[in-house]
């Protein structure tokens, strides 16, 4: 029939098909080929039906502007045609698509969940030199006063993996351990830290609201702001994560000096939310452990839903994230609620991954959510594979891992 495929075994070749491997395709390769035409048939006449409506229309035949008149004086008319600038959609293209393009991205979207699952083949697990599953937040903020050498020394008894600790440069060169760049919330004192010498530094305040407990209040008779250096000789053992802040070069290059001189390559970690400062950290101590940034999350997440995290080698070493559901309850990013709501609901689905966390714990990287202070979150957390939790309580997080001992790899039962 003519405008129907040949139905000899070459014939379908003219419509741009598979030709000779027809036969694999099933016992009537003859009924696939005429659906195969009239599928060809229907995107042709769409494509072609897809152009002429982007034309506009013409109440007569257009005049070629400058032309003149013909033989019998008439002006020379363009013909029906040429008005269209689409032509028909090739039923090969479609055909290439669906014979080249799909089993590509089928096999690219096999392997990427393969490696995801299996990172140990591509890559060799960061060593570790030590693991963290209790990390006591400003030194245990939620049971002393943040900081001080007195939280510090009650978090011990509890046995921690790591103190997370925030340092800023006094005007005298001492690096000192503050959360807070201005003093006022922490003392009553309007004034930046970098403004006083270390010796004329105030005392914090009798007592500080818990940040991540609104509502709850710490006490402590010890109210002395110390240094790193304090730290670093009474705990010379004990694992430390130093948040840098401010893109401050000469305070980057003292805390750097000051974990060279004490030994620490190993044990302490870089810290910051900020790229820029995290490049510096890294050159002013290549040797220790570093942990992600903001951007750096957002290319992780964009890696791993792409599925090319496998494919790529990562530097850091831990991944110290909020956990999305103390949003809005515990935690106030934003100053309205629905924006809270939203980024709960947002960052739930975005990084609460099982598959995620099980990928990065076997390539070595610690995934620490913080800042955790009910049961019921640090529940979730090493439900979902968390190599630990940082908490302003670590008195609940021992009688918690003591009733709840966490093995490594956990996630490795991931549904």
């Amino acid at each position: 029939m003519e405008g129907s495929p040949s139905r000899k075994g070459g014939g379908d070749m003219a419509w741009g098909g598979p030709g000779p491997r027809m036969s694999r395709l099933g016992s009537s390769p003859m009924a696939w080929a005429s659906c195969q035409w009239q599928v060809q048939q229907v995107l042709g006449a769409w494509w072609s039906r897809r152009g002429s409506l982007l034309q506009p229309r013409q109440s007569k035949p257009a005049v070629r502007e400058g032309a003149g008149e013909g033989a019998e004086g008439k002006p020379f008319l363009l013909e029906p045609e040429t008005l269209s600038s689409h032509p028909p959609m090739s039923a090969f293209t479609v055909t290439s698509f669906l014979y080249y393009a799909l089993p590509a991205l089928g096999g690219y979207t096999l392997l990427s969940l393969f490696f995801l699952r299996r990172p140990h083949l591509l890559h060799v697990p960061l060593h570790r030199a030590f693991r963290c599953q209790l990390a006591a937040h400003r030194g245990g903020s939620g049971e002393r006063l943040e900081h001080t050498m007195e939280a510090l020394e009650n978090s011990m008894t509890q046995r921690p993996d790591l103190f997370e600790l925030d340092c800023h440069l006094t005007r005298d060169g001492q690096v000192v351990v503050s959360h807070d760049k201005n003093l006022f919330r922490q003392s009553g004192l309007n004034k930046d830290i970098q403004d006083i010498d270390y010796k004329d530094l105030p005392l914090y305040r009798e007592e500080l609201e818990v940040y991540f407990s609104p509502g709850k209040f710490a006490h402590g008779s010890d109210r002395k702001m110390i240094r790193l250096e304090d730290v670093f000789q009474r705990f010379p053992k004990i694992p430390v994560s130093v948040e840098v802040k401010v893109d401050n070069e000469k305070l980057i290059n003292k805390i750097a000096t000051l974990v060279k001189h004490f030994d620490r390559n190993e044990i302490t970690i870089w810290a910051s939310s900020k790229n820029s400062v995290m490049k510096k950290c890294r050159v002013a101590n290549p040797e220790m452990p570093t942990s992600f940034t903001a951007l750096r999350v957002v290319w992780l997440l964009l890696m791993y839903y792409v599925g090319l995290l496998p494919f790529f080698s990562i530097r850091e070493k831990f991944l110290l994230c909020f956990l999305p559901t103390i949003i809005n309850r515990t935690y106030f990013p934003f100053r309205f609620s629905a924006l809270n709501k939203l980024a709960a609901a947002f960052t739930k689905r975005l990084i609460m991954r099982r598959s995620l966390i099980r990928h990065l714990e076997e390539r070595g990287i610690q995934v620490v959510f913080w800042c955790l202070n009910e049961e019921s979150d640090f529940e979730v957390a090493y439900r979902l594979g968390a190599t630990g939790v940082m908490t302003d309580y670590p008195t609940a997080l021992r009688h918690y891992l003591d009733n709840h001992p966490q093995k490594p790899n956990q996630s490795n039962s991931d549904r």
